[in-house]
């Protein structure tokens, strides 16, 4: 039997299959203008028994025919990240256009979380934005930041309007791009870091999605946490991965240690 979970976050969208034991293959697409034919192109061609979408979009899918069932992006990530890292305790997700931290019981369901999906500030959007404002392409920004000498340059705002004028003001009186980026990581780590200690920091500490990938930000929660994240392989599948577990568990083919999950509603 096979199933499949599919995340639609506002930046990209996953779709993760999965046979009972393992992840068959998983796909990472940009979402588009119109995320629904952006998943009717992922699902072209394809049969599986059963489809769980999670994320922003979710629900528009299953409206659409599209999925069977919805899971919370919550549910979805705890459940994704225990199948990578059976003791996780602490889940980290920092996608497009929000944030959430997980605090996860023994037997892997949810104990408590906070997530922030009002303001771009601490999300891959925001990163975006201050990496183009730099003329920087994302994939080098966390590189180009840690490249930095001296001491970063503090934004005096996270808005992304007004940080996006000061980068530029930083730049035209001569600050070094690298410090400024710096500064602008350091900002992000701030903020996130305050979510993980109100929600609590356990080890092992799990971080998922596509800023995972960011080493700066990396290295800047071990040294303001004191505890390295674990990044999986691929940390934008793990929420896809979550969805197309549950959709086995509700098939009746629940994997091994998720009896947490099998009593949630």
């Amino acid at each position: 039997m096979t199933t499949a979970g599919i995340d639609i976050g506002s930046r990209t969208i996953a779709l993760l299959a999965w046979d009972g034991q393992r992840a068959l293959d998983a796909t990472v697409v940009d979402t588009g203008p119109d995320p629904l034919a952006t998943c009717r192109g992922l699902l072209r061609g394809r049969s599986f028994e059963r489809v769980v979408a999670t994320g922003y979009g979710r629900h528009l899918i299953a409206e659409r025919g599209l999925a069977d069932a919805v899971i919370t992006e919550i549910k979805a990530h705890a459940l994704g990240a225990r199948q990578l890292s059976p003791d996780v305790r602490t889940v980290l997700d920092i996608g497009g256009q929000d944030s959430k931290v997980i605090q996860v019981r023994a037997d892997g369901a949810p104990l408590d979380f906070e997530m922030n999906d009002r303001c771009a500030a601490g999300t891959g959007r925001f990163l975006e934005s201050m990496a183009r404002t730099l003329g920087l392409a994302v994939e080098a920004f966390g590189g180009h930041a840690l490249e930095a000498e001296g001491e970063a340059v503090t934004l005096s705002s996270m808005c992304t309007v007004f940080a996006e004028s000061e980068v530029v003001s930083l730049i035209g009186r001569g600050e070094d791009s690298r410090r400024v980026a710096l500064g602008i990581h350091q900002a992000i780590v701030t903020r996130i870091s305050a979510m993980v200690r109100r929600v609590g920091l356990r080890e092992p500490f799990f971080f998922a999605g596509g800023v995972a990938r960011n080493p700066c930000v990396c290295r800047l929660l071990a040294d303001r946490l004191g505890l390295i994240p674990w990044v999986p392989p691929e940390p934008q599948t793990v929420g896809a991965l979550g969805a197309a577990l549950w959709a086995a568990m509700q098939a009746g083919a629940a994997p091994s240690g998720s009896d947490g999950f099998a009593k949630m509603p």
